[in-house]
């Protein structure tokens, strides 16, 4: 694979990390208006900086565009005259749909949106895909980059949004929980770092759970709860102070504020 990252930002590079594990990929170009931000790729023999897009896209049969969604239409356009029919787009931006893109290169081009996470640097991400018609021609070559990066699902454009806040929103959101769990330990008296790696591994130890055994989250609350415990005293006082409710309330307004994105 020929591939071409056109604004390698944080989710560029994310995702320009996961595609660098990947015996398929050949080459991978990077672009970006501030090459030195991009220093922990100078070292790669796959990897070519540059801030020329037109450059990028000559030596690229797959283009993932990372850039931020006020600068797309315009470098879009810009790129249209080196665009050929083989051309696979990609696009990781938010609130850029599949028909605006259309409107710029044609229905008859391949067309992908799809919504990778941070974790891709490290092959774990969460990413969902969809296509246009004739993008449906390359969805096995999209599901196969990003499951190279971790796991990939293909989903309605319309449920994107949402996706979007689920999983790379989520991040954040299982950030700031594990946040909260390492401030919980310090205060019962264990060191910082001692804290991080508690909170963290127990985070990691409960996904890892419910992916192996496909159980319903309860199913396994029930193997550490017992009756008076102490387990189901802090899970009933969370859920007194609002936790659940709190976490819906973020994801819903979250959605919200991408609906507004998109409308803009």
């Amino acid at each position: 694979m020929r591939v071409a990252i056109i604004g390698a930002g944080s989710l560029g590079q994310s995702i320009a990390k996961g595609l660098l594990s990947s015996e398929a990929l050949t080459s991978l170009y990077l672009t970006k208006r501030n090459l030195s931000a991009l220093k922990d790729f100078d070292n790669s023999e796959k990897v070519t900086l540059t801030t020329d897009n037109v450059e990028a896209v000559k030596h690229a049969d797959i283009l993932i565009f990372a850039i931020q969604p006020r600068h797309f239409e315009g470098i879009l356009n810009d790129l249209k005259p080196h665009l050929t029919k083989a051309h696979v787009l990609i696009s990781v931006i938010t609130g850029f749909a599949i028909a605006r893109i259309e409107a710029i290169v044609g229905e008859d081009s391949y067309v992908v949106r799809a919504m990778p996470n941070t974790a891709a640097s490290v092959g774990q991400s969460m990413t969902c895909i969809s296509t246009n018609k004739k993008g449906k021609e390359q969805i096995d070559l999209a599901i196969t980059i990003f499951n190279s990066m971790g796991t990939s699902l293909e989903i309605p454009e319309e449920q994107l949004q949402a996706a979007t806040v689920i999983c790379a929103s989520g991040i954040a959101f299982w950030m700031r929980l594990i946040r909260a769990t390492t401030q919980g330990a310090v205060q019962l008296g264990f060191e910082a770092h001692e804290a991080h790696q508690l909170a963290m591994q127990t985070c990691f130890g409960a996904a890892s759970l419910l992916k192996e055994s496909g159980k319903h989250p309860e199913e396994e609350i029930d193997r550490v709860t017992t009756p008076s415990g102490c387990t189901i005293e802090g899970l009933n006082e969370m859920e007194h102070r609002g936790l659940s409710s709190s976490l819906i309330k973020g994801i819903n307004a979250s959605f919200e504020k991408i609906n507004q994105i998109k409308n803009n």
